[in-house]
């Protein structure tokens, strides 16, 4: 997952403003990274939210397309769909900071990435453009109640499918599969990964997923959960001392590692990240027409096209699209 190692340390120099990031501290406040004390607001959390377990849901089934996607406007009267299409654009959550899957261009400032081209398909199938949309940056902590509340029509960011979700909003089906991992220093002794990381500190966005698999590791002691606003901030604290390591999903592992030549995923996975889009309960035809879009892009070649524009140099050669699962 390493790339050439190069002379770019983007996160520190990019980033250093960085600084003042709002923290969560979820375990012993105790400074066991050995560098600069925590930033100033961080708190222990006592309530964590914990794995799934309810054994009769299936996170990952989604409501069946009708057929193909219909085209551009030829929609019914009331859908979300021709909603969206007459307000003239589509509007969707994203992140600016996973590099390879929703990031700024620093040479344009313009979002691009394995997620933004993913969204822009979506808003292909209703206006006929790519350009018809509106990009609404939010962190983990922010997508579901940006669905909820009507802010965004649609999250695509990295965001895994779980049961707790699905009680407050809906998902495609799975567009991308990944797995939790650890980000550590070179040589810094914890190549095992997350059963090297007992007691130590380490970075995980606030609302992820990453959070509660991270203390509820196989560890003794547990290690201590540190919560921040994004990923780029888990790799300054991590290159400032402030964490003993960063764990998330491979995919913005890759990218954080790209960043930093002096970084490396180690470890087995921890879990599988399905990753779907998310948006609201009430729009069921909203979810199927989706879901046919993307049934569109994985038979059609160009979910592949667009692996191999942005992660085949991060993560490889393209594997097939995740399949499809239906409840209906």
């Amino acid at each position: 997952m390493k790339r050439t190692k190069v002379a770019a340390l983007l996160a520190a120099v990019a980033l250093a403003a960085a600084g003042c990031t709002s923290t969560d501290e979820v375990g012993d406040p105790g400074n066991t990274a050995g560098g600069p004390p925590m930033p100033k607001g961080a708190a222990e959390m006592s309530d964590l939210p914990s794995p799934d377990k309810d054994t009769d849901c299936n996170p990952t089934a989604s409501l069946r397309p009708t057929g193909p996607p219909p085209a551009p406007g030829a929609f019914d009267a009331g859908t979300a769909m021709a909603t969206i299409r007459q307000r003239g654009k589509l509007v969707v959550g994203v992140d600016q900071n996973t590099y390879q899957f929703g990031y700024r261009d620093p040479s344009t400032g313009n979002l691009q990435g394995f997620d933004i081209d993913m969204a822009k398909e979506i808003a292909r199938a209703i206006f006929g453009i790519v350009d018809a949309i509106q990009f609404k940056v939010l962190t983990s902590a922010q997508r579901v109640p940006a669905v909820k509340n009507g802010d965004v029509d649609l999250v695509v960011e990295t965001m895994t499918i779980n049961c707790e979700r699905r009680n407050d909003v809906e998902f495609s089906s799975v567009y991308y599969m990944a797995g939790q991992r650890v980000l550590v220093k070179e040589e810094s002794g914890f190549e095992a990964g997350i059963k090297s990381l007992a007691g130590k500190k380490v970075c995980a966005a606030k609302g992820s997923t990453s959070i509660a698999n991270i203390v509820n590791a196989k560890t003794e002691p547990k290690p201590i959960g540190i919560g921040v606003d994004g990923w780029t901030d888990c790799l300054v604290m991590l290159q400032q001392n402030q964490v003993d390591a960063v764990s998330t999903d491979d995919t913005i592992l890759a990218g954080l590692a790209a960043q930093d030549p002096f970084t490396e995923v180690v470890g087995e996975p921890l879990t599988k990240e399905p990753y779907g889009m998310a948006m609201s309960k009430n729009s069921p035809e909203f979810t199927r027409f989706v879901n046919a879009v993307i049934e569109e892009l994985r038979t059609s070649g160009r979910w592949t096209q667009i692996y191999n524009t942005w992660l085949a140099d991060l993560l490889g050669p393209a594997p097939a699209p995740p399949a499809a699962t239906y409840r209906d």
